[in-house]
């Protein structure tokens, strides 16, 4: 290769290191770092956080109160309202309810959901390790995968089966971070929903239900990370000869 393609010996010096490190870090990450993890996150799953029986202990108290009902201080005054809406739809306009104004909060700034809001901060670290980790054995495979040949093709589909795994694994842990993103945008919506119809009970309970629909989400998304270092683990391990050595007949071959 060097031959057709003149790379500067100091360039190939750093690319070279580069490709130790990753395989170092690689190897290590498989053999020590993902068994350890998948251990740690079986515990967690164990803890009380995340194994609360009673949805309503995760349940956050939403500080809006009713307004008192707006009286008429003249019968004729709600004549004159129907009479003016009647006139409003006659002449091709929208009925529509604009709820109450909200110009500030009663309480201050309307808080999250404590309890949610900490185990999200467990969880999200969580997630973005194993973004990372696989990224790099990800990296490492890839490297391994020999030079295009005919034939003796065996192991390397291995490598790009491993690799599509690692892709895969990467992607849905990548959707983990995105629900966590849309669970705060729904529950925020829904909040402004209640300062703004506050007599509207349903939108109340709304809020209720997602909060326990999150918490439930929360730990299938922990047990999922545990399986996911489990598989790949697992995976990784049975296959490593082929993956290392995908033409053991012709090792020269790798690059």
């Amino acid at each position: 290769m060097s031959s057709l393609l003149k790379v500067d010996n100091e360039i190939k010096t750093k690319v070279d290191a580069f490709r130790e490190r990753i395989t170092s870090e690689a190897e290590d990450l498989v053999a020590n770092f993902f068994p350890k993890k998948l251990l740690e996150l079986d515990h967690f799953l164990k803890d009380p956080i995340i194994n609360i029986s009673e949805l309503k202990e995760i349940h956050s108290e939403i500080n809006l109160t009713v307004p008192d009902p707006i009286l008429l201080s003249d019968l004729h005054d709600g004549l004159e309202g129907q009479n003016a809406k009647k006139r409003k739809l006659e002449d091709g306009g929208e009925d529509k309810v604009t709820g109450t104004k909200v110009f500030v909060m009663p309480g201050g700034m309307m808080k999250s959901n404590g309890n949610l809001v900490d185990l999200i901060e467990k969880v999200k670290p969580e997630i973005r390790t194993l973004i990372e980790k696989c990224n790099t054995v990800k990296m490492w495979v890839q490297l391994l995968i020999p030079r295009i040949e005919d034939g003796n093709n065996f192991g390397v589909s291995i490598q790009e089966e491993t690799v599509a795994e690692l892709r895969t694994v990467e992607g849905e842990a990548a959707s983990y971070l995105d629900q966590i993103s849309r669970y705060y945008i729904t529950r925020a919506k829904l909040v402004s929903k209640i300062a703004k119809y506050p007599h509207v009970e349903d939108y109340r309970r709304t809020v209720t239900e997602i909060d326990e629909k999150e918490y439930i989400s929360l730990k299938i998304i922990v047990s999922e990370l545990r399986n996911q270092y489990v598989t790949l683990h697992d995976m990784i391990l049975k296959n490593i000869e082929k993956i290392k050595r995908p033409r053991s007949s012709n090792a020269d071959a790798l690059y």
